[in-house]
């Protein structure tokens, strides 16, 4: 009997993407990607790691990790950087624009069956579900993110200061933000342990064989560090945000609705650590009370609209555009949805750009070292305090479904059995957020068929 080793083929080289299959991939990606940013992440891992091997695990959460520190939806803004390591700008525009676009287009269709037949008896029910419902994913999204980031009772502080600023004194968000990060700056100095930021991605225990990025793939020419292509890319960014905002100015003046919606969502975008609910109050303090471009009911549909489609949750802000250009008539009474169609595109357009800019800006810079970031601890800050802001915009929902024409009026204890039927589906029996909407819609659809029918027989 032999004792040689037997012989095992090396894995075969895998071929690099096509611009073709390169395109095909992120359309289809921007057509499936539901299930939030752990979902979409988990799908690109699936498919870009585990099965193409178009980017190996170290590459994929060396890039997952820079995206994570960044304000703005972290899975498009790491499907852009991994497109644009593979096939340059176009491949990064690519990949980060098919991410959107088809939720843009989707949600532009809703938008307007909402405005046009939502007060459609059918519609109207299954929108009365839904806003219970929407307030149990926000208190779910605030125990997820707060089981994972507050560590220690200096966090807490932290967690519960920003809710009490936010509830109680009002304060603007971006107050609280730099006050979280200032306080986490000064904690990493005198209280470093108190202030680390976790990996919480796992590290690469996996082998899934070659890949065309492999982990001691050189970065390509595009994407080594310059100072001149760094000069380039800001400059251009910066163009192109001043030649819309001027072109609009031009158009409909600094006052007018589109231009206030483009300063207003270039404001917003920097302020999204945390993901989509983070930067709501916000995007509510503007929207809702200063520019009144939508109400506080509708701003709660708009969220599960966004839920329940594909693409970053922060696509709300679509829906956001597309109310405040029907309402205002931006183009006369005939054309109401032709403007909020346009304006659904100016606020996405102000809304991703920062994205694309963070990604194009400090891709090359990522990319000259592949060992672990070191994050700073102001972020840690930032992300207790997003905690806080989370809980407050549970309790705005809550009171506007539980009490929609105020705290001494009638309470709405069927929204309040389905809020309490979608909490449980989700903490105890860890359904997804589309079955749980879809769900909550269905139950008070029948329930309000079930109130117009007591009535008719009354």
């Amino acid at each position: 009997m032999s004792s040689e080793t037997p012989f095992t083929p090396s894995p075969a080289p895998v071929p690099g993407p096509t611009r073709a299959d390169a395109f095909g991939f992120w359309l289809k990606l921007g057509l499936i990607s539901f299930g939030g940013p752990a979902g979409q992440i988990a799908i690109m891992h699936e498919e870009l790691v585990e099965r193409r091997r178009w980017i190996s695990e170290n590459r994929f959460l060396h890039a997952l990790n820079y995206c994570m520190v960044l304000p703005g939806p972290e899975a498009q803004q790491l499907a852009t950087y991994i497109g644009w390591l593979m096939h340059r700008t176009w491949g990064g525009m690519v990949a980060g624009g098919l991410f959107v676009l088809p939720s843009l287009f989707i949600l532009i269709v809703l938008s307007w069956i909402y405005l046009a037949f939502g007060q459609v008896p059918v519609i109207a029910g299954f929108f009365y579900g839904i806003k219970p419902a929407v307030t149990a994913l926000v208190v779910h999204a605030a125990w997820r993110v707060g089981s994972r980031a507050l560590k220690n009772a200096w966090l807490w502080s932290i967690a519960v200061g920003s809710f009490v600023a936010l509830f109680a004194l009002d304060l603007p968000f971006p107050v609280i933000v730099f006050i979280a990060g200032l306080i986490g700056y000064f904690g990493g100095r005198f209280a470093p342990d108190k202030f680390k930021i976790g990996g919480g991605h796992g590290s690469a225990l996996k082998g899934y064989g070659p890949a065309v990025i492999d982990d001691h793939t050189p970065a390509p020419p595009h994407a080594r560090f310059t100072w001149g292509r760094f000069r380039t890319v800001l400059m251009v960014c910066l163009a192109l945000w001043a030649v819309a905002l001027g072109a609009l100015t031009a158009l409909v003046g600094w006052n007018g609705v589109l231009t206030q919606m483009g300063w207003f969502f270039t404001k917003a975008a920097p302020m999204t650590f945390g993901g989509a609910y983070a930067v709501l109050p916000y995007v509510y303090q503007g929207a809702v009370d200063h520019f009144q471009w939508l109400t506080a009911p509708q701003m709660i549909d708009g969220l599960a609209l966004g839920e329940t489609t594909p693409g970053p949750l922060i696509m709300v802000v679509a829906f956001v555009g597309f109310v405040g250009g029907w309402t205002k008539a931006l183009f006369g009474a005939e054309s109401l949805f032709l403007a909020g169609a346009v304006a659904a595109a100016v606020v996405t357009f102000f809304t991703f750009l920062p994205s694309f800019l963070f990604i194009f800006l400090g891709g090359p810079f990522i990319e000259s070292t592949h060992g672990k970031l070191k994050f700073t601890a102001p972020l840690t800050g930032i992300t207790a305090a997003v905690v806080g802001v989370i809980v407050n915009l549970a309790v705005f929902f809550g009171y506007h479904v539980l009490w929609p024409q105020g705290f001494r009026m009638r309470f709405e204890w069927a929204a309040a059995v389905i809020g309490v039927g979608a909490a449980v589906a989700l903490f105890r029996f860890k359904l997804g957020v589309i079955q749980v909407v879809l769900g909550a819609g269905v139950a008070g659809l029948l329930l309000q068929l079930g109130f117009a029918a007591l009535a008719s027989n009354t």
